[in-house]
């Protein structure tokens, strides 16, 4: 008899039968392959990054003055820098500063817009025409001229630039879930619970917000990519996280006037940017693809 899709695996001649919720996650990390590289991708910088005792056991604020200018060897696998800092080990410590830079604004961001958006795409009227003329002047702005408007206000800083960024991004959360709710709305569970005496707040929350989530992770997955080049580019003209402390933008930064000396002090953090970017970008597009996909953003 020929075995089918439906029989358990086997380790020898025991059957490993999958559950239910781990054989959908093998499925669709098998068929939507984008969401398995970017899933491999963003496992490897964040092990890196949440464990860099692992790879390294210098500190990266510590500087050698003997060893500056390194390139890349086995005693330093990513050379040192201008003042014999570890470069291997500022990029893994510095990755920190870069991801907590992208997760945060885009959480303030989602959950100040999805606030916003709810209420606008719900009643309608007068307060949806206020909330989107507000968002239509917001967005005009492009978000990284807007963001450094704002940090420049509040000062620099790693606080103020994840507040300034989240600021940045609330009207594109805010415009995305209103159009989901604005569809939601019309169905007939949302208005059986209208006539049912359900109380706003608990439609709301109970009827429509479970509906528009994955809209809202998938475009958060991909904020997150965003809210890093974001927060990296201001860094890198010196308006986040200040010197010493290591940040891709700001170590990217430190590298530009030994670009020709020493390439590898730009090239690392470069790199880690880049592919912590791409990772996050094929992650949101294999989750569209097999959460909704019929979504387009």
């Amino acid at each position: 008899m020929s075995q089918t899709a439906e029989q358990p695996l086997r380790a020898g001649n025991a059957p490993i039968a999958l559950r239910p919720g781990a054989k959908r996650w093998h499925n669709a990390f098998w068929r939507h392959r984008s969401l398995l590289v970017g899933s491999i991708m963003l496992s490897i910088i964040l092990v890196g990054v949440a464990f860099p005792s692992l790879f390294t056991d210098r500190n990266p604020v510590v500087m050698n003055i003997r060893d500056r200018l390194q390139p890349p060897n086995p005693v330093y696998p990513f050379g040192t820098d201008q003042y014999g800092r570890d470069l291997l080990a500022r990029v893994l410590y510095g990755g920190r500063t870069s991801l907590v830079m992208g997760v945060v604004p885009i959480l303030i961001a989602a959950g100040t817009g999805c606030v916003l958006g709810l209420l606008s795409g719900y009643y309608g009227r007068w307060l949806d025409a206020l909330i989107m003329r507000v968002m239509d002047v917001w967005i005009a702005l492009p978000i990284i001229l807007l963001a450094l408007a704002i940090v420049t206000a509040l000062g620099p800083g790693l606080v103020n630039i994840m507040i300034a960024i989240g600021i940045a991004w609330i009207p594109y959360y805010t415009r995305m879930v209103r159009g989901a709710v604005l569809s939601v709305r019309e169905y007939s569970f949302v208005e059986a619970a209208r006539v049912l005496g359900l109380s706003d707040g608990r439609i709301l929350l109970r009827h429509i917000l479970p509906n528009i989530i994955v809209p809202l992770i998938v475009m958060s997955s991909m904020g997150v990519a965003g809210a890093i080049l974001t927060g990296a580019s201001l860094s890198f003209i010196g308006m986040g996280p200040q010197a010493p402390t290591p940040e891709w933008g700001l170590i990217l930064a430190d590298g530009r006037q030994f670009i020709r000396l020493a390439w590898w002090i730009g090239f690392f953090p470069g790199a880690a940017i880049a592919l912590t970017v791409l990772g996050a970008n094929l992650l949101g597009d294999g989750l569209r693809d097999w959460l909704d996909p019929r979504m387009k953003l």
